[in-house]
């Protein structure tokens, strides 16, 4: 090798002849302090020294932090025995579940129908969006004249068109906090609660209940939002089940929700604020108690009270999606030989 010394430049090479027989072709490696070559021995047998010659050459020093004796190795290899012995009588204690594939089917079928309902919704409104999305140029200038709203914006009959189907997913939806509650599935629960019960409160009290809310275009963002964040998350789930790991979809799963679920957050909070004077119009939810207290509890300040709440709510998600991002994605620690 060609090296710089305290001799300045020099060719540096040394011979070491063996005891016996080794592979002809050692593995060398480059690091930034050292060059390692490993060599092979051609029979795996222990050696009285090294080298054919009795007296060790003087620039031949012993690496003890990897010197491995012949009763360290014996020792080694019980222990490894010892161990595996331990870990099949851990697991014959252990008893089998008879119901193990039948779970492993259910979950498989539950992700494999959220994921259809979410595509649906996904490609129904992206069909519309472009084929509806403007609208005839003719029936716009006509009904700007008029001064009625273009009926062909898709925005404006989102609702009548996916709720059916949003309905269905998201009811479905609670079957993953009873699966997180009997330890089906290993997620949280606190996190699982939050999505499933903040998206039904905005679906089923926001937008179920108030017609004047349901053709309104935040409506297509909400909706929208929250199937592209399921298009990925449901396929890994379902993969995951049955022991397969496809990288490019990893990554999609615990990245895509970085813009997706501030901008849903967003937009929940733009339909609550939206709905905030209707209900106060209406009354609706708004509570009387009897007297002599004679004090009416208002749904407009319930609903100011759980816009905190909803943005907490995102930032616990978004706290335990990024640890789930840095334990998935993060670079992976070396184990030490």
């Amino acid at each position: 090798a060609q090296g710089h010394g305290a001799k300045g430049d020099n060719i540096y090479e040394f011979e070491i002849e063996f005891l016996e027989p080794v592979e002809p072709k050692p593995v060398c490696r480059m690091t930034q302090r050292q060059l390692n070559i490993t060599v092979q021995k051609k029979e795996s047998n222990w050696w009285e020294r090294l080298t054919k010659q009795e007296k060790r050459p003087l620039f031949l020093a012993p690496d003890f932090d990897r010197w491995l004796d012949e009763s360290d190795a014996e020792m080694e290899l019980k222990e490894k025995e010892e161990e595996k012995i331990n870990k099949m009588k851990i697991e014959s204690r252990v008893p089998k579940d008879p119901f193990k594939h039948l779970k492993k089917g259910y979950l498989i079928m539950y992700n494999l129908v959220q994921f259809l309902g979410f595509s649906w919704i996904f490609v129904n409104m992206t069909v519309r969006l472009f084929i509806l999305g403007k609208g005839n140029m003719e029936i716009r200038l006509f009904s700007k004249m008029v001064g009625f709203p273009c009926l062909t914006d898709s925005f404006y009959d989102t609702f009548h068109t996916i709720s059916d189907m949003m309905y269905f997913c998201q009811t479905l939806a609670l079957m993953e906090i009873v699966n997180s509650l009997i330890g089906l599935v290993r997620s949280p629960l606190i996190p699982s609660v939050v999505q499933v019960f903040g998206r039904n409160f905005v679906l089923f009290v926001i937008l179920g209940s108030l017609e004047e809310m349901q053709s309104k275009p935040v409506v297509f963002f909400v909706f929208y939002f929250w199937s592209i964040t399921e298009l990925f998350r449901y396929p890994y789930y379902m993969l995951s089940c049955i022991g397969i790991e496809w990288k490019p979809l990893t990554w999609l799963r615990y990245t895509v929700w970085i813009p997706l679920y501030p901008l849903g957050g967003l937009a929940e909070a733009v339909c609550i604020v939206q709905s905030i004077p209707i209900f106060s119009e209406t009354g609706k939810f708004s509570l009387g108690l009897p007297n002599p207290l004679n004090v009416t509890i208002q749904f407009p300040f319930v609903l100011q009270i759980y816009l905190i709440a909803l943005f907490l709510g995102i930032f616990v998600n978004f706290r335990h999606l990024y640890k789930q991002r840095k334990q998935h994605l993060g670079p992976k620690k070396r184990k030490m030989k």
